[in-house]
């Protein structure tokens, strides 16, 4: 519970000190209006969603080019999980699955979410990630995925990530964006059997570096709109 504490505070101070600042993305199509996470027991699945004012997942970022400084935007699912439960090792920070947009880089070499049998193509196309957060007040959200020393013997990443050095996983989990909500789909085996979990919401934009070492690797630099408004973790699966 510390380090979600620890998360809510960082994430709530930064969000009330720049909700009001501009930022080329910042729409309806990123503000949140509700959250919910059913578990079917039947299917032996949960259905994450997130409802928006506008378009969920109308915009995606424009393409810079270049992987530093690659633009993302995220859905971000904050939860109660632990590391463990989604195949990482026992580590500190919060667990979040994140729902991204990056045309710049594809980072989920096992999957062709465009259905063209080309594998890195399509990092456009909203896709998820498993993701550890943890404070970094290196950038302006406050925020950043874990990152680690390549060679950490102590580190364990599921089969599923894209090789990058940082708590982060590719899970290929269905992605569905449909008028105004954006869903996803999780098989219970895959969150350790956990149906009874608190967990939030977040539209957030982050960004890639690789030339700045100060930096993280993968920040973030603003968030839009939190659903409970005070990242509380107030929701609860619905039964």
């Amino acid at each position: 519970m510390k380090s979600i504490v620890l998360f809510v505070v960082t994430l709530f101070l930064f969000t009330v000190s720049c909700i009001s600042q501009s930022n080329e993305y910042q729409n309806d199509n990123f503000s949140i209006t509700t959250t919910k996470i059913t578990h079917d027991s039947n299917l032996g699945i949960t259905v994450w969603e997130i409802a928006v004012k506008g378009n969920a997942g109308e915009t995606v970022p424009k393409k810079a080019g270049q992987l530093d400084g690659a633009p993302v935007l995220g859905y971000v699912f904050p939860t109660s999980l632990k590391s463990t439960d989604v195949g990482f090792n026992q580590t500190e920070g919060i667990v979040a699955l994140a729902l991204t947009s990056h045309p710049d880089f594809d980072d989920t070499p096992l999957w062709d979410e465009n259905s063209d049998s080309i594998y890195d193509n399509d990092g456009v196309i909203w896709h998820p990630h498993w993701v550890v957060l943890v404070e970094d007040k290196r950038v302006k959200g406050g925020l950043s995925v874990k990152q680690f020393n390549k060679g950490d013997k102590s580190v364990v990443l599921p089969p599923t990530n894209p090789g990058m050095p940082m708590y982060m996983d590719s899970p290929g989990y269905s992605v569905i964006t449909k008028a105004n909500s954006i869903k996803v789909i999780i098989p219970d085996y895959r969150i350790n059997h956990k149906t009874d979990f608190n967990f939030d919401a977040v539209t957030a934009f982050m960004k890639v570096n690789t030339s700045k070492e100060n930096f993280p690797m993968l920040g973030v630099y603003e968030v839009f709109t939190v659903a409970s408004g005070d990242l509380s973790l107030p929701y609860k699966v619905k039964q």
